[in-house]
């Protein structure tokens, strides 16, 4: 595409992406700044990770998503019995004694993995894998996963017992680290007011698989000014404990700090934001408007920064 055709589909981007936003509005209330981060990832190619209470339309949520970008969306309950096999699939014997490929839920175009935290890390990598991959093996086979593939996984913050934590390098695999919060009390009158009566909402799709593809393809293009990657890459490293691009407050509360897939998202986070804001090239209020959802799963906390009560969130403030 030529420069000025590249221009015209940032500006279908960004409508697209606002008429999205209305769609959604029909049966989300609220959750703004949520649904942001979650469009936002999916035009980056990335997955994200959902943290939030039961009861904040989490589920409700991927697949109203699934609905207006008319993609396959299946849901896959974690629980300490699942197998891998439960999720990629497996090869059974059919009526000729041939062995088949059954596939599992992970082929679908979006993919809600819900409480994540509750199965075993073996079934936990099976899907990281697809993550990372976007393809399954079985039986020395390969199997592409359809496009575009997105995974959004739920966690419940609360609930610790009987669960297994993501590894920190497992949870690197997400581009996004999303928190939920309670609505206000205004929009959960509004909720309980839609939700408890009859209405029933026909959701229109706004855009297709292949267009999703293009508009992935069209966010890499977007050019970034030196000084915003520069920024994005400082940002990045200074949360590594005793560097020379580290703070005092990180060599004092971080254990680890975000390794190079942090600066990427960074940029690829800025540039998507800018484009479904019709903007042509991402600034620093991009970088640092992400900047949350990127490095809050990616730096580890030390004894004394538990001990005190300072959360990532308190250190990414600082660094900004």
């Amino acid at each position: 595409m030529t420069q000025i055709s590249d221009v015209k589909a940032v500006d279908m981007l960004a409508q697209s992406y606002q008429d999205m936003r209305k769609e959604i509005a029909k049966v989300i209330v609220g959750q703004d700044r949520v649904v942001e981060d979650v469009l936002i990832s999916l035009f980056a190619n990335g997955h994200s990770l959902l943290v939030g209470v039961p009861g904040l339309a989490k589920t409700l949520l991927v697949s109203t998503i699934a609905e207006v970008l008319d993609l396959d969306f299946k849901r896959i309950q974690f629980t300490p019995d699942l197998m891998p096999s439960d999720i990629t699939g497996s090869e059974i014997l059919d009526e000729a004694r041939k062995f088949i490929f059954n596939k599992g839920p992970i082929f679908a175009n979006i993919v809600l993995a819900d409480e994540i935290n509750r199965t075993p890390p073996k079934t936990q990598a099976a899907l990281l894998e697809s993550m990372q991959e976007r393809s399954v093996t079985v039986a020395g086979k390969a199997y592409e996963l359809p496009k575009p593939f997105f995974v959004l996984a739920t966690q419940n913050p609360i609930e610790q017992e009987g669960t297994y934590p993501l590894p920190e390098a497992q949870l690197d695999r997400f581009m996004f680290n999303i928190t939920l919060d309670y609505p206000s009390l205004r929009e959960e009158i509004q909720i309980v007011k839609e939700t408890t009566g009859n209405k029933k909402v026909q959701l229109q799709h706004i855009l297709s698989g292949q267009q999703i593809l293009e508009y992935q393809t069209l966010v890499r293009k977007i050019p970034v000014p030196d000084n915003v990657l520069t920024y994005a890459v400082k940002l990045a490293t200074s949360t590594r404990p005793n560097t020379d691009n580290a703070p005092e407050a990180v060599n004092q509360y971080l254990g680890w700090g975000a390794g190079p897939r942090a600066s990427q998202y960074l940029i690829l986070g800025a540039k998507c934001r800018a484009a479904v804001n019709g903007k042509y090239s991402p600034d620093i209020e991009d970088v640092q408007a992400v900047a949350n959802n990127v490095l809050r799963h990616r730096i580890v906390r030390n004894y004394k920064a538990e001990a005190e009560g300072i959360t990532e969130e308190d250190i990414i403030r600082r660094l900004l």
